[in-house]
């Protein structure tokens, strides 16, 4: 169908400049997007409106589409701001083993129980977004925690934690 073909073209184009800009500062994102994409993204949306318009309301690329313009403020929210991503595929990855795991998860024994696994889960999580390997972090950190004042708790966050042991590495 080359009309999908030619959307799929056309977000590529997108992802292809995202793909260029990663590890770039949010403003130098922000620049790209602007320069870049911006204008990719509004013929985007225009040609959609265009070619919906030609198709039948039940066809399901016209379906597609019209998601996807309903939602196109969201969709477009990346062009405003470098810390944003284009899509939500990261945040898909990291929920997919709680996904993947929900039926377990009814096991946990009770609401606290429930809600104690939330935290690991969240933890460990937020360790992995943070390049910090989850098991050192969790080792350390349950070491450390019965003798860490608790007003500085946040020293033991993830990021906050690996950029001590780089701190430390170097002054080493």
């Amino acid at each position: 169908m080359p009309l999908a073909i030619e959307m799929v073209r056309r977000i590529d184009e997108l992802f292809a400049i995202e793909r260029e800009i990663n590890g770039l500062t949010p403003m130098q994102r922000l620049a790209v997007r602007q320069e870049r994409s911006k204008p990719l993204v509004e013929d985007l949306e225009r040609w959609m409106r265009d070619e919906r318009g030609k198709l039948s309301a039940k066809h399901p690329l016209a379906k597609a589409m019209s998601y996807m313009l309903n939602r196109w403020q969201a969709f477009a929210r990346f062009l405003d701001d470098g810390c944003i991503c284009m899509s939500n595929n990261a945040a898909e990855r990291a929920v997919r083993p709680v996904a993947v795991g929900r039926k377990n998860w009814t096991f946990c024994g009770s609401d606290s129980g429930g809600q104690r696994a939330a935290v690991m889960y969240t933890l460990i999580q937020s360790a992995r977004l943070n390049d910090v390997d989850p098991k050192a972090w969790l080792s350390d950190v349950l070491a450390r925690i019965a003798d860490h004042p608790a007003r500085r708790i946040e020293e033991l966050l993830p990021w906050r934690w690996k950029l001590a042991r780089q701190q430390n590495a170097q002054a080493a």
